[in-house]
């Protein structure tokens, strides 16, 4: 049974999600030491889970492996975990993207409109005796131009709230078409036009290597004067020294930030004097309905990686919408069999690799199907794991290049699916879910991809399979199917024998040494299920 190890809070709903099939262990605070000797130590875990607290670097990946396999990050950001390590490492990482993105929009309303109406300024003011209803006349949010950087999940739900206030919404996002912003009601525009327009700037993207400072001295003082700055995406994308500069000064009106460069906000961070300035700590996913969506989307994201499925929010590997993937499965096994086939019939070391996807299979997102058969090809010549994950990046490495192509043209089946590599070509298809070999270097077959098969190539001349068929019957090798296919009458023929135990180097020796016998292989594949 897959292990897995939590290391910090996440909703009880999760847990449970995670506990009900798979071994799941609730270890909070340790201090990275610990964290390391439990994943390297004893057994090991299948998958890690995490939040926004532990980081997963290649040192805690090379502790864990070779037999962790997933990270899951309830939350959606994934700024602490070292993507390229995990690819490299074949370690799957998934997250929740969608789980707090009512908490979070809200939390920036509720912000936005704290500034605007001075709420923070005016309960203190009253708890300590004083009515300054003058000195806290506040503005509307009713007019104003709100700049959204950034225009993902949170960032249109940000976009819906605040134009219901009758607020104008521009958004920067260069990953966007201008259609998709007027969807979320605003106006796509590039970043200098949106600081010098907009009275409200927030910020909503995530944290990468393009991101990091995006807010800075130039942007803020880019800014109109008076304008207010938030932040509830993450800490390091606004430069918090430039930021508490522009307050103190009075060039900005006010700020609101729920996350910062470093968390805890240090004792003598210059934002805790700074005036005009809101700081939550990291509150915006901060809600009972937000914790229980985020746990249970992250827990359903590992129990599918968990049982060989690529989930929909993996972040380093080809996934494919929930309603696809039922009907894709069945292909992406096809394929990892077709390459174990073409790796042990083949001539190798191979150089490339050929797919070509006809009739309903090439009309939908294929790269799951290729990582697939990289795997069966790679896994076994390499000294690492070769997964859905990282199976492009070993191909690229080892100079193995991959061409696909698509077509609607297919005969008999719905779909099919033809690999060559090795100086093979092999077609395969599925039935009932099950895959299926229907062609191999011209040869037509119809045979189950599962178990142990002896293939031969021969002449087609009488005798031949019946002794074939006497010398395993003397060896106690049992026929369980066969296959036999000719190219012509008289020609060059093809049989494949599914048998039930292993065939003796002797008994292959003697097939080999059948008059008109050109070739004799074994392949050895997993049992299928119910096989």
């Amino acid at each position: 049974m897959p292990r897995i190890l939590l290391v910090e809070p996440v909703a009880a709903a999760g847990i449970d999600l995670l506990a009900a099939s798979h071994q799941t262990h609730v270890r909070l605070d340790l201090k990275r030491p610990e964290l390391l000797r439990l994943l390297a130590d004893g057994e090991g875990y299948d998958a890690l889970v995490v939040r926004s607290q532990t980081r997963v670097d290649a040192e805690l990946l090379a502790a864990a492996t070779p037999r962790l396999s997933v990270v899951g990050v309830a939350s959606v950001g994934t700024d602490r975990i070292d993507l390229a390590a995990a690819t490299r490492a074949g370690v799957m990482v998934v997250n929740a993207p969608t789980g707090n993105t009512i908490a979070a929009a809200e939390h920036t309303v509720a912000l936005m409109l704290s500034l605007l109406r001075r709420i923070p300024r005016a309960d203190a003011s009253v708890r300590e005796g004083r009515w300054d209803r003058s000195a806290l006349t506040g503005s509307e949010l009713r007019g104003r131009t709100v700049g959204i950087i950034g225009l993902g999940r949170i960032g249109k739900a940000v976009a819906r709230r605040v134009a219901a206030f009758e607020a104008r919404v521009l958004a920067y996002d260069p990953y966007l078409i201008a259609d998709q912003a007027t969807e979320a009601s605003a106006r796509l525009v590039g970043l200098p036009e949106l600081l010098l327009r907009a009275d409200i700037v927030t910020v909503h993207t995530p944290l990468t290597r393009a991101t990091r400072g995006l807010v800075g001295r130039a942007a803020i003082e880019a800014m109109k004067p008076g304008a207010y700055l938030l932040n509830v995406a993450r800490g390091g994308i606004v430069d918090e020294t430039v930021l508490a500069e522009a307050l103190t000064e009075g060039r900005l009106g006010g700020a609101a930030l729920d996350v910062y460069s470093a968390e805890p906000l240090a004792a003598d961070s210059p934002l805790r004097a700074t005036p005009n300035t809101i700081l939550t700590p990291h509150l915006g996913a901060s809600t009972r309905e937000a914790q229980d969506r985020v746990g249970v989307e992250m827990a359903e994201q590992v129990v599918l990686a968990l049982s060989g499925v690529t989930p929909p929010y993996a972040i380093n590997a080809p996934a494919v919408a929930l309603d696809v993937a039922p009907r894709l499965r069945p292909f992406v096994e096809l394929a990892r069999r077709l390459a174990i086939v073409a790796r042990q019939l083949g001539s190798g070391p191979f150089d490339g690799v050929g797919l070509t996807y006809a009739g309903e299979i090439a009309a939908h997102e294929t790269a799951p199907i290729r990582t697939a058969a990289l795997g069966g090809l790679l896994e076994p010549v390499t000294d690492q794991r070769v997964n859905a994950v990282n199976a492009d990046l070993v191909a690229r490495e080892r100079g193995l290049t991959v061409s696909e192509t698509r077509t609607d043209a297919v005969e008999a089946w719905t779909s099919l699916l033809t690999l060559e590599a090795g100086g093979l070509r092999l077609s395969g298809a599925t039935a009932h879910g099950r895959p299926r070999l229907t062609a191999l270097n011209g040869f037509s077959l119809d045979a189950e991809l599962a178990g142990r098969m002896l293939v031969t190539r021969h002449h087609d001349r009488p005798g031949i399979v019946g002794t074939v068929g006497t010398l395993l019957a003397q060896a106690g090798v049992n026929i369980s199917s066969l296959e036999l296919s000719r190219l012509s009458a008289a020609g060059e023929a093809a049989m494949l024998v599914s048998v039930d135990q292993s065939i003796p180097p002797a008994v292959l020796a003697g097939l080999e040494r059948i008059p008109g016998v050109r070739e004799v292989r074994v392949l050895e594949l997993p049992i299928l299920p119910g096989g």
